[in-house]
């Protein structure tokens, strides 16, 4: 227990004293002289040596009162495991389009942003949601907030685009939670080593052996879903430390098959570029990337304290979504207890009153 003001303690000094003003005053009554003819009738007025005891009480009560009342003009703290709740969950989608894939129906990207708008709809109110949107590039779309109705809306706009940059929507929920939480620090411009200058044409190798974060984990989670693998930007495993050194849980979700098919995406999927079906779109490496890069998902998760999840289809991405712990996290904070005490030293006060109302009452 820590004392900010522990110099008011000093006010505890005047509790011996009134202590000794009692007891003299105590003594200098029992001095005063007494004739009576009958001492037996004396000493049963006196009562019991019990009840000469209980007159004292409300003295009792009005000195630990003021001694609950003195530590607490001290502003006692400690320090307790005490439940967040500033839980916020952020849910990045990969919108890359290779999301057009119609081993899903009626595609990728349409059963995804069904599955999303169907857990924002769950989620308790009050818990606060964010959404970024990544293709070749992170961006987000809706800041931390508890409009459902905002939310969905954004959901309903994302477009594709192409490139899959999954390091860059980590490093961008990481900020977006850190603009809600200040325990949380966002993303220093040298915290994370640069980026290939060249984009990936290649699934990056399997990741070496991943220890999970060592420190506490925030409330803060992020919902990580992609098809793919990264193909441009920072690399997932090292915004993934950065994520994991700030207790932030990522869970990583896998979606669709490991039979992708054609591409096909509706003309709003598509925003600005022509109506187009089949593919693969752009240069011809695209198609290599229309399957999970399963081990790096499951390390990117592994280094945050998250968890990896397939979903092949509509219902299991549910399922997965409804997966999504939503427990709140006990974190050690400094509590003041001042109030605490101070309600204390009211309800002795009373006591003693009552006490002494009651002994006048009932001698």
């Amino acid at each position: 227990m820590t004392l900010n003001w522990p110099l008011a303690l000093l006010s505890l000094l005047v509790l011996p004293l009134l202590v000794g003003l009692y007891v003299w005053a105590q003594r200098r009554r029992r001095a005063a002289p007494v004739r009576h003819s009958n001492v037996a009738l004396v000493k049963a007025a006196q009562g019991s040596q019990r009840r000469r005891w209980a007159r004292h009480l409300p003295l009792v009560a009005v000195l630990f009162a003021l001694l609950s009342l003195g530590v607490a003009s001290a502003r006692p703290a400690m320090e307790l495991r005490v439940p967040q709740d500033r839980t916020s969950i952020i849910v990045a989608v990969d919108i890359s389009r290779s999301m057009c894939s119609i081993d899903v129906e009626p595609n990728r990207l349409a059963a995804a942003k069904a599955a999303v708008r169907e857990f924002i709809d769950k989620q308790q109110e009050g818990t606060r949601i964010g959404i970024i949107a990544f293709a070749g590039y992170a961006e987000l779309v809706a800041a931390p907030t508890t409009d459902k109705e905002e939310l969905r809306t954004a959901v309903d706009g994302m477009i594709t685009g192409r490139g899959t940059a999954i390091g860059a929507a980590i490093l961008k929920s990481i900020d977006a939670i850190a603009s809600v939480n200040p325990a949380v620090p966002p993303v220093g411009p040298d915290e994370v080593p640069a980026p290939p200058q060249m984009e990936q044409t290649e699934p990056l190798p399997p990741p070496g052996d991943v220890s999970p974060p060592t420190v506490p984990p925030v409330s803060d989670i992020v919902v990580l879903l992609t098809d793919g693998a990264n193909t441009r930007g920072v690399l997932p495993m090292d915004a993934a430390k950065a994520a994991g050194s700030r207790g932030i849980r990522i869970y990583s979700i896998g979606f669709g098959t490991t039979e992708p098919t054609r591409m096909v995406c509706t003309r709003e999927q598509l925003g600005a570029d022509a109506f187009a079906e089949g593919g693969p779109y752009g240069r011809g490496d695209v198609a290599r990337f229309l399957v999970v890069d399963e081990p790096t998902m499951k390390a990117v998760a592994t280094a945050t304290g998250g968890s990896y999840s397939p979903a092949a289809d509509r219902a299991q991405l549910d399922q997965v979504l409804q997966n999504v712990p939503r427990e709140l996290v006990l974190t050690r904070e400094e509590v003041e207890i001042a109030p605490a005490l101070a309600a204390l030293a009211a309800v002795l006060l009373l006591a003693g009153i009552a006490i002494a109302v009651r002994q006048r009452r009932f001698p």
